[in-house]
């Protein structure tokens, strides 16, 4: 029987009482159980002492861990953002289609280039083609790191807006030059952010897709350079007469300084402001290093000007103006780019407005009249000179094709030229007298009587009497039917003042009138068109040299001349008088409002107004004294060579019978001959000039 030990299997309570005694007595240390020991302490006490970086370490991993989230979430609210704003973006296929108003451009008669109207876009021009010293004025003053961005600059941008924070609104962009091609080309002009962003991301598209010089031709063949101009080619010859290849760098700096505002800094407005912006660009041409100290302060001293022809005619406006009425009227509305050859003489212009000019310079404040107008037409209707006021900038109304005014005794030319027809001579003797019609009472300007005397006298003098008794005698509806054929519009009231002139006309159609004698006895239109292309060279209209045919005979026409000629060798207007053969008549108002001279030499036809526009008193302006003047300043400069050429007799031919075609379209669209009625219920009494 195997023997049983007390000894069990081992426990951790089992051990007997003397060992577990003795495991609880001090031992006594050793050298190598002290090292132990220390090694243990040790290292119990680096753990202790490393948990505080390790609570650190994990606040900065929090950190990054969230801050790590914000950017990517950031980063994918921005990129939803930019993809809503590239959804929306306009349409980027047409970058090559020009939305613009029809141009319309007029020319003088020598095909000079003197108008535009519309919107005038020049060639599309490739990058060789655009001179160097263009593309470093617009560098220079637009985006002098335009060959370093990638279609944005961050630096000018972060400028802009804190710019913007500090003025409380939009002050300055911070654009590109490939930014202002995007918003120019596919965006509107309103600022705010969502432009903003849209802007950037066409200027990203642009870069992506174009060279930097393609960028840049593109940017100077499309954007605007003032005066309903699009275009640098447009620009050049607009404002210089020129191809681009011929610009200097002084107009290439003006051409880059209009950028900026093109409107304000426009040339054509203000010649002085565009050449102080001129400055800016050259002094910023030399602050990037593209022209020395020395040729800037050389092009700083010598600024560019202006060598389009309109550029030396302050009121050819006027003239322009109503050649774009009668293009109108012959086409209707169109979308056709157009090129107008007119009737206009730059030269005669130029003479015409400094005509004008001098004597409302020199007597104007003297006389207190503030306005003039001036008409010169060949004898066939062609105008070649307008002038419709003192300056078209400060009204654009045309006071030779708009305002109706009395024109005095220059309609006594209608009421002799009825008197002629219907058999009077320039001999026939009348009675200078008082006279008495039904109460009214009128007398002549000097309030005396001269007696018996000629037509011929009486016309030159201007004797209001004989004209009245003339008219009476032929009968008032002759006069206005004659003022009719002769091509006066309106009413034209048969009262007994007819005679003197008291119905409003306008200067161009009583120059008109008056053109009727000086060619011939045929009726006259005046005229400003000669032809009208299209921008391919198609002929749309050409005018034809027909006219109206014979109004009066030439027997009344040779009377006529020989009256109206006399007024400027002896009658009133002697002030008048050129030195060579010429024909003409003086007229002034009631209480001197408005004064005039009309008259012609063989090739021209003239008239000449003064006055104020409200209608006030001029201080005794006549038509003897600075219409007269004006006239003959005029006629002597625009005659020039042809001083030695004299009135040719008209062959005797009768004029139409009563029942002629022209007479029958008088008698449907003309003026009411047989309307006796007046604006006041007594006849306006219109004295004339002193002889």
């Amino acid at each position: 029987m195997k023997k049983t030990s007390n000894k069990g299997p081992k426990t951790k309570n089992s051990r007997s009482y003397d060992q577990r005694a003795s495991a609880t007595k001090k031992k006594k240390p050793t050298a190598k159980s002290t090292v132990t020991s220390k090694k243990t302490t040790k290292k119990k006490s680096t753990k202790n002492d490393t948990q505080p970086a390790h609570k650190n370490g994990g606040l900065i991993k929090a950190l990054i861990n969230w801050g790590g989230t914000i950017v990517l979430w950031g980063i994918l609210f921005v990129g939803i953002v930019f993809g809503y704003f590239a959804y929306t973006l306009p349409d980027i296929s047409g970058i090559d289609v020009i939305e613009k108003r029809p141009s319309l451009v007029l020319k003088a008669s020598n095909n000079v280039r003197f108008a535009t109207y519309g919107d005038l876009y020049g060639r599309m021009l490739t990058p060789k083609q655009i001179p160097e010293r263009m593309k470093q004025a617009v560098l220079a003053t637009e985006d002098a790191h335009f060959y370093k961005h990638f279609g944005i600059n961050p630096i000018s941008l972060v400028r802009a807006l804190w710019r913007n924070y500090q003025a409380g609104r939009v002050v300055e962009g911070g654009s590109t030059i490939t930014q202002q091609l995007a918003k120019n080309l596919f965006l509107t002009p309103k600022r705010n952010i969502q432009r903003k962003i849209r802007e950037v991301l066409l200027a990203f598209w642009l870069e992506a897709n174009y060279s930097k010089e393609e960028i840049l031709a593109l940017y100077l063949n499309r954007m605007y350079f003032g005066s309903g101009t699009f275009g640098i080619d447009a620009a050049t010859r607009k404002y210089f007469s020129k191809s681009i290849t011929d610009l200097s760098t002084a107009e290439a700096a003006l051409l880059a300084g209009l950028l900026k505002a093109p409107t304000y800094y426009a040339p054509t407005v203000n010649l002085k402001r565009s050449q102080q912006r001129s400055t800016v660009v050259i002094r910023r041409m030399q602050a990037v290093g593209y022209l020395t100290k020395s040729e800037a302060d050389k092009l700083v001293k010598n600024p560019a000007i202006l060598r389009h022809a309109g550029s030396n005619f302050k009121n050819v406006r006027y003239f322009s103006d109503w050649v774009v009425g009668e293009v109108r009227a012959f086409l209707g509305r169109t979308d056709q780019d157009l090129e107008v050859i007119t009737t206009l003489d730059l030269d005669l212009q130029k003479k015409a407005e400094k005509s004008l000019e001098a004597q409302l310079a020199k007597s104007g404040k003297k006389y207190q009249v503030s306005q003039a107008a001036l008409v010169a037409l060949k004898p066939n209707g062609e105008v070649k000179a307008m002038v419709g006021g003192r300056n078209y900038s400060a009204s654009a109304f045309n006071r030779v094709t708009s305002a109706r005014r009395q024109p005095g005794s220059v309609f006594k030319t209608i009421v002799y030229a009825a008197g002629f027809e219907q058999g009077r001579s320039p001999d026939d003797v009348y009675l200078d007298g008082p006279i008495n019609i039904n109460g009214w009472k009128p007398h002549n300007y000097t309030r005396r009587y001269s007696g018996r005397m000629t037509l011929r006298d009486a016309y030159a003098k201007s004797i209001n009497t004989v004209a009245i008794k003339l008219s009476e005698e032929i009968g008032r509806g002759t006069v206005a039917k004659m003022a009719a054929k002769m091509g006066l519009s309106g009413k034209m009231p048969a009262h007994p003042s007819i005679s003197l002139g008291t119905n409003e006309v306008t200067l161009l159609e009583m120059s008109a009138a008056y053109a009727v004698i000086a060619n011939g006895g045929r009726g006259v239109l005046p005229y400003g068109v000669l032809e009208i292309r299209n921008k391919q060279g198609r002929l749309l209209y050409k005018r034809k040299s027909s006219g109206r045919g014979r109004l009066i005979s030439g027997r009344t026409v040779n009377k006529m001349r020989d009256v109206m000629a006399a007024t400027l060798t002896k009658g009133t207007g002697r002030a008048a008088n050129p030195g060579f053969a010429a024909a003409g008549k003086t007229g002034t108002t009631q209480g001197y409002r408005d004064a005039w001279f009309i008259g012609f030499t063989p090739d021209l036809v003239t008239g000449v107004w003064f006055g104020n526009d409200n209608g006030t008193a001029t201080k005794k302006v006549t038509g003897s004294n600075l219409p007269s003047f004006a006239w003959r300043d005029f006629m002597i400069q625009a005659v020039g060579q042809n001083k030695t050429v004299k009135f040719v007799t008209v062959r005797e031919k009768p004029a139409p019978s009563q029942t002629s075609i022209w007479d029958r379209i008088v008698t449907t669209f003309g003026n009411d001959a047989n309307n006796s009625s007046s604006r006041s219920n007594e006849p306006s009494q219109v004295e004339d000039e002193k002889p």
